[in-house]
């Protein structure tokens, strides 16, 4: 198991080439500690797992590593299905101002067409996906103050995964002293 900066594996998500919208996601807090824990998952990709901390409003900071292959049933089971609430997105910034431009139109269509006929917010956010061009895009379970049961579940069947993320997240929490209180 290889172990790299957060957004190293998310470049490792956007570069697949798979389905953008067969994405999945469960996340929420640390079972210890600050931060947060998320899995990403894609049948075709495999199974990511993140663990990041706010350093400060403007920075992120965190590792993770690809704990799957590929998806199999059981591990299914724990990802959200296509009708759940929460939905996620990673993207990619536009390459230059023309490729901007060109989403831009994009988007401004997309929203104009939803605007004058009958839509679902599932159908709108599939289209904006699109739209922009987002690599991975999906349903999402998500529980911003506590960790959902999914994310228990996972945690468990990547224990050995959770503790060596953990140890090392640990460890750039203490240097970067964000787990001292003010005085």
């Amino acid at each position: 198991m290889r172990i790299r900066e957060w957004q190293d594996i998310l470049e490792d998500v956007v570069e697949r080439d798979v389905d953008p919208d067969d994405w999945r996601a469960v996340a929420g807090d640390r079972s210890r500690g600050v931060g947060e824990d998320m899995y990403l998952a894609h049948p075709r990709a495999g199974v990511f797992f993140l663990k990041t901390y706010a350093k400060n409003p403007f920075e992120v900071r965190g590792v993770g590593t690809q704990v799957a292959r590929k998806l199999d049933d059981e591990i299914g089971s724990f990802m959200p299905e296509r009708d759940a609430s929460g939905r996620f997105a990673v993207q990619s910034p536009p390459e230059d101002e023309d490729h901007a431009e060109t989403q831009a139109t994009r988007l401004e269509e997309v929203v104009k067409t939803h605007a004058d006929a009958p839509t679902t917010p599932d159908a709108f956010f599939e289209d904006v996906m699109d739209a922009l061009e987002s690599p991975a895009f999906g349903p999402m379970e998500y529980d911003q103050y506590d960790r959902p049961d999914e994310l228990e579940e996972l945690s468990g069947r990547f224990e050995e995964a959770d503790e060596l993320l953990d140890a090392e997240l640990d460890d750039l929490i203490e240097t970067d002293e964000v787990d001292r209180g003010f005085m």
